[in-house]
């Protein structure tokens, strides 16, 4: 298949034998007039998945009403359909995603594959006529995000993000009190994402692929290669193609990305930063990993710098307890000129003076699946706590500071210190880090960090300026067929 032709096209010519092509987005749009229940589908039900299958059951089911399960895996997908013979709910199982989008008999998708796998199945429900909930990160890079959205708008569908942060009544109270100014302007919008990635292994060959996965579907966007990790828990393709650059974004994209979307929430910025930077590496072991799990990202708004933090390593050695900064590991803290917000989960948000005393409390949240439903329901995209575009751009901030740092090369502490000296608390951050790997006993003599280049963008455009090396990591090249459109 080639760029130019799209997913009814391809269908069209290579599944006319099993299957009829007769839908179109126009004639699915108001799915609820034609149906006493909304009839769901989720891709991918091995691991985030089990969630969507859960927020399905736990709706009304005189309302939303699961149908059908898809996945590569045949023992995770015999496994899922079980679930639901048991109790007597006849949910159909199916291989191939594009099979599942052919059908008629269903009005939404939920998507829970890896990360290469987002965009273009979305795209490709959407073309189908369906209505969307797509895991975070929305893309695997930010082109791809963008013809996501560009999908989402040109055939009228609900896309909603799984940031759920987002449908958090305490979290967008706390918003609105520091953008009225009750602590003065924001001087640094900080993301943490201090979780534990102990090492996932070190293989010396490709490993095999078991049969009972379709690793060709699996691969999909992504080149064919053979895998070469092999975690003794997980085998060598469930979940740590998070930290395997074809597939994942490291924790950045993984976790990482809820946090990277609050923040930026706090800010009120409604574009990519105009100037980003990262410094990092995969340190403390050897493995199979290529992401870093000990990492900085700074994004330079103009109003004020979105600073992200990840680190991989326990706070300290043979000890199981996480980093933390100001009482959170996980979690956003926006230091004003008065005091600070501290986000540490999505049910309670606190603000302080800079004693540390406690100045006010928010608490509560909503069903983020049932507000996706709602808007299904309305057809009104703003109805939505998280829209597409509002992952999009969350996701590519991840993407972009995974940019800076894939065009880096090794540098000595003295290197980056100098380098990023002019830049409102890079060096407080930089230098908490350092302090960490030492307490790890990392000698960044003999394993030195990664430090990327400052880049610089066109928000509006979404591309670099003046960097040809960095536009080229805005996209990937795509494995047919399995291609996101040029035209959406």
């Amino acid at each position: 298949m080639n760029k130019k032709q799209n997913r009814r096209s391809f269908l069209k010519s290579t599944l006319a034998a099993t299957a009829t092509v007769s839908w179109t987005a126009k004639s699915w749009s108001q799915v609820k007039g034609a149906n006493e229940y909304i009839r769901c589908a989720t891709v991918g039900v091995n691991g985030r998945g089990k969630s969507h299958m859960s927020y399905v059951d736990g709706m009304n089911p005189e309302g939303v009403k699961m149908v059908a399960l898809c996945d590569v895996d045949s023992k995770v997908l015999t496994r899922s359909v079980e679930r639901y013979s048991k109790k007597k709910q006849n949910v159909d199982g199916e291989a191939d995603l594009r099979r599942l989008f052919d059908r008629k008999d269903i009005d939404v998708v939920t998507i829970a594959t890896p990360n290469h796998w987002h965009s273009l199945a979305a795209i490709w429900a959407i073309q189908a006529g369906k209505d969307v909930y797509v895991e975070k990160p929305v893309s695997h890079n930010v082109w791809e995000g963008r013809q996501l959205v560009r999908a989402a708008r040109k055939y009228g569908k609900i896309c909603q993000t799984g940031t759920q942060a987002r449908s958090s009544h305490c979290i967008r109270d706390a918003v609105k009190y520091v953008q009225e100014g009750n602590l003065g302007k924001i001087k640094v919008a900080r993301g943490l994402c201090y979780k534990l990635r102990p090492s996932i292994g070190h293989t010396n060959a490709p490993q095999k692929v078991p049969e009972h996965i379709d690793y060709n579907l699996w691969s999909g966007p992504a080149p064919l290669v053979p895998p070469t990790r092999n975690n003794p828990s997980k085998g060598p393709i469930h979940y740590d193609w998070h930290w395997v650059w074809h597939y994942g974004n490291g924790d950045l994209g993984n976790q990482g990305i809820h946090q990277m979307d609050i923040s930026r929430w706090f800010l009120g910025e409604d574009g990519l930063s105009p100037r980003v930077w990262s410094v990092g590496g995969r340190m403390g072991y050897v493995d199979d990993g290529e992401t870093p799990n000990t990492q900085i990202v700074y994004h330079d708004y103009e109003k004020a710098p979105l600073v992200f933090e990840v680190r991989g390593l326990t706070a300290a050695p043979k000890n199981k307890d996480r980093p933390t900064y100001k009482g959170a590991s996980v979690g956003v803290i926006v230091e004003c000129e008065k005091g600070y917000v501290a986000v540490r989960n999505y049910g309670s948000v606190q603000a302080y003076d800079w004693k540390d005393n406690k100045i006010k409390e928010w608490k509560g949240s909503v069903n983020h699946f049932e507000n996706f439903i709602n808007a299904v329901h309305s057809r009104k995209h703003t109805d939505l706590n998280a829209d597409i575009w509002e992952g999009h751009l969350s996701s590519a901030l991840c993407h972009t500071g995974n940019i800076s740092y894939g065009l880096g090369a090794h540098a000595s502490v003295e290197k980056i210190e100098d380098a990023i000296k002019a830049d409102y608390d890079a060096n407080s951050a930089f230098d908490r880090m350092e302090e960490h790997l030492g307490v790890h006993k990392v000698d960044l003599k003999k394993t030195p960090l990664t430090l990327g280049p400052a880049l610089t963008m066109d928000p509006k455009v979404e591309k670099f300026i003046g960097n040809t090396d960095a536009d080229a990591l805005l996209r990937r090249e795509y494995r047919e067929p399995f291609v996101v459109p040029e035209r959406v």
